[in-house]
Parts: C-alpha cells; sequence; structure tokens
C-alpha cells in the first residue's frame, strides 16, 4: 500500500480516538492547574510520560505532599503493563531501524497499541500508519493538556461532568476488539479476578498491571489445541527384480 493510503487509513482510525481522549487531556490540565502546578510543569508531565492515568495519579500525589519515591514508583505500577505492550507490537516492527523502534515504544499508550495489533491482524504494520496515528495523538494530548490547563478554570467540578468515564468506556471497546480470539473470555476472566483480588489486598495502582498477568499465567498454563493431523500412509511396497 501507497504511503499516502496509509497515512489515510490511520485518520480515520485516529478521528474517533481524539474525540475521546481531548476531553480526559482537558480534564488532567484542569486537576494539574487545580493543583497548583504552572502550564510549564502541566505540559512537562504531558510531553515527558505521555499517560493519563499516570499523569492524574502523580498530580494528586504531588498535591498530598507524597515522597517523591512514592510518586516514581506508583507511576512506575501503572505503566508497567506498556512493557507488555513493547512485547506484542516489537514483532511488527521488523521494518523499524533501531531510533524508529525507541520512538515507536515512547508514543506507545494503550490506544496506539490496540489500533497497532488490529492493523497488524489485516497487513503489515508499516511506518506511516503507526507514526501518522501517533504523532496526531501525541501533539493531541499535549496541546488539550494545555487548553484545560488554561481554560479549565471554568469547570469547577470536572468528574461531576464524568468526562472521566469516558476513557474507561473506549478501553472497554479496544478490549472488545480482540473478542474472536481464542481464549478470549478464559483469559480476560483469569485477568479480571486477579486484578481483582490484588485490588481488594495490595490496592491501586497494582491491581492495573500485575492483575494483568493472571490473564498471562493462564495462557501460558493452558495446553495449546493442536489440530489432528492424517496419518501418512505407508509407502507402497516396491518389488526390486532380482
Amino acid at each position: 500500500m501507497s504511503a499516502s493510503s496509509e497515512a489515510r487509513a490511520a485518520l480515520r482510525q485516529i478521528l474517533p480516538v481524539l474525540v475521546v481522549t481531548t476531553p480526559f487531556g482537558a480534564v488532567y490540565g484542569t486537576v494539574a492547574a487545580g493543583q497548583g502546578l504552572t502550564l510549564a510543569e502541566t505540559l512537562g508531565l504531558s510531553a515527558t510520560i505521555f499517560a493519563g492515568a499516570s499523569q492524574l495519579a502523580a498530580i494528586q500525589m504531588i498535591g498530598l505532599g507524597s515522597p517523591l519515591w512514592v510518586v516514581v514508583v506508583s507511576v512506575f505500577a501503572l505503566n508497567f503493563r506498556h512493557v507488555l505492550y513493547s512485547a506484542s507490537i516489537g514483532r511488527h516492527l521488523q521494518r523499524f531501524s533501531p531510533l524508529q523502534k525507541a520512538a515507536a515504544f515512547f508514543l506507545l499508550t494503550d490506544p496506539s497499541f490496540g489500533s497497532a495489533e488490529a492493523r497488524a491482524a489485516e497487513t503489515p504494520l508499516t511506518k506511516t500508519f503507526y507514526f501518522t496515528y501517533n504523532i496526531l495523538l501525541y501533539l493531541n494530548w499535549c496541546a488539550s493538556s494545555a487548553v484545560g490547563a488554561i481554560f479549565g478554570g471554568l469547570i469547577k467540578d470536572p468528574y461531576a461532568v464524568g468526562l472521566d468515564f469516558v476513557l474507561p468506556i473506549y478501553f472497554l471497546s479496544l478490549l472488545m476488539a480482540f473478542r474472536a480470539r481464542a481464549n478470549f473470555l478464559p483469559v480476560v476472566l483469569a485477568s479480571g479476578i486477579a486484578s481483582a483480588a490484588i485490588y481488594v489486598t495490595l490496592g491501586a495502582p497494582w491491581h492495573i498491571t500485575l492483575g494483568a498477568f493472571g490473564g498471562i499465567l493462564y495462557a501460558v498454563l493452558k495446553t495449546p489445541d493442536t489440530p489432528d493431523t492424517p496419518e501418512t500412509p505407508a509407502p507402497e511396497a516396491v518389488e526390486v527384480p532380482a
């Protein structure tokens, strides 16, 4: 496929995502400004961490006066799932140079992981598609964070609007996109049960990352289905003349 067609395909997929992530980024910017962060600090977190849930957790802990190491560990725990994402996406980046792979992993987020995996299931994942999708997502996230930081004071209670509920719904739609894959339901149930157990015992944010290992453990322990192979008929005896 041509580069232009790949770019158009990425645009078609990213536009609905921007509708979801833009208000979430604005909510983050509003909360960050409410916690006393400057515009530069708000944009700095968006430009370097580039993960909404982790950024919200970080600024809330900063506002509570939590030690820096607690903030760092919490952000690491929330983002550890990206290690799993990278292991999966890395299979589709054979055509990427080492520098391009580094950029691809930096831009890797929940939506980009879902879109890249879905795209790779249909056609080889190209640089044009991946970077068009993710650079637009990155720039929009930074821009919406700035808008929230500047104009967020107009929203007295961002959570009362319910915008923070939009992204979980989008994550659920990403999850359901893989429902046709083998063992989808058992893996989801194993992850959900493990996540709930960890939430009750260890609490947030560990359930987000460690819960995924429930599904991984199930996938590792499950015996793969092997199709029955027909028996190969024995070769007929050939008479050798004396």
